[in-house]
């Protein structure tokens, strides 16, 4: 028997990003690693960047 299991994601916004442009795609991550996360990516026409982490 296999079991499946599904791994859930966190989502929390950065409190360190200060703006970017959004073709910068490593930007999100590389501002979420910073901050202790796995990974992020920013969105949205106000820049928002939002840190993600298995929870």
């Amino acid at each position: 028997m296999v079991v499946r299991s599904e791994v859930r994601v966190c989502e929390s916004e950065s409190h360190k990003f200060k703006g970017a442009w959004l073709w910068e795609t490593t930007t999100g991550a590389f501002v979420c690693r910073n901050e202790g996360f796995s990974g992020g990516r920013c969105r949205g026409l106000r820049h928002r960047c939002f840190c993600t982490r298995i929870c």
